[in-house]
């Protein structure tokens, strides 16, 4: 009988202890909550991708790297628009010259080749000015012409090749001075200093270099695309030059 009253009072003991722990863990967990909400309600609101990028880059990278993308955008509108088909190599005038010619009109071809400004027509007019003095002095024109041309396109497309490969130095420019500036934080205090002292040139670091990078991708990307395109157009206009110069001699 005691056996059983010492058993029914320890289980009313066990109860009794398991609800004390339930609702002490309830009230920790419920003042844990409330300080967290407290804190979360006094914290700032944090900052947008925008004004973070700016805090971290400085108003020095902040110039330069908007500067670099206005850049970037400019070239890649001008290279696109030059390295359509009817600038470079238009089939409207190969189609024009040689219906002219199937009529016996080689004046009016002429006139069309000349009137012309893509890089076909420069090419074939600089060859046939020079045609009556022999296939090779014409030849000889046809490839001065086609290389001046070359020049002018590949000196615009350098210029996104230039973006491609200066952002990331200028990147790892602020990468270095962030650190820098961490590191001299670090030795000019002779206790630990705060974290958010150390974040701004850690900040700078990794938003600079990761700047650079959104910069020199699609620029290196842009570059290489188009380059081979206008090789691809500039081949086809070489033969084209070399087919129709047979045709007027």
């Amino acid at each position: 009988m005691q056996q059983i009253i010492s058993s029914r009072y320890g289980r009313w003991i066990g109860l009794c202890a398991l609800s004390l722990v339930l609702v002490a863990g309830g009230y920790c967990a419920t003042s844990l909550i409330a300080q967290d909400g407290q804190a979360a309600a006094t914290a700032p609101a944090p900052d947008n991708l925008l004004e973070a990028t700016y805090k971290a880059l400085g108003p020095v990278y902040t110039i330069i790297f908007l500067l670099m993308s206005f850049w970037l955008v400019s070239m890649l509108v001008m290279n696109i628009l030059a390295l359509r088909r009817d600038n470079i190599c238009p089939n409207e005038l190969v189609e024009n010259v040689e219906k002219n010619l199937a009529e016996n009109n080689s004046q009016a071809a002429v006139e069309l080749i000349q009137a012309d400004e893509s890089m076909l027509a420069q090419i074939v007019s600089a060859g046939l000015s020079r045609l009556e003095k022999g296939r090779e002095q014409a030849m000889e024109a046809m490839q001065q012409t086609g290389e001046e041309e070359v020049m002018k396109v590949e000196h615009r497309l350098g210029m996104i090749a230039l973006i491609g490969n200066t952002s990331p130095m200028i990147g790892l420019l602020g990468t270095v001075q962030g650190m820098v500036a961490t590191f001299s934080e670090i030795a000019r205090r002779t206790t630990t200093p705060p974290p958010s002292e150390l974040a701004k040139g850690i900040s700078m670091a990794l938003y600079t270099t990761l700047v650079g990078l959104v910069l020199a991708i699609p620029a290196i990307m842009a570059y290489n695309i188009l380059r081979n395109r206008f090789q691809r157009l500039t081949l086809q206009a070489g033969n084209m030059s070399e087919e129709m110069l047979e045709r007027f001699e």
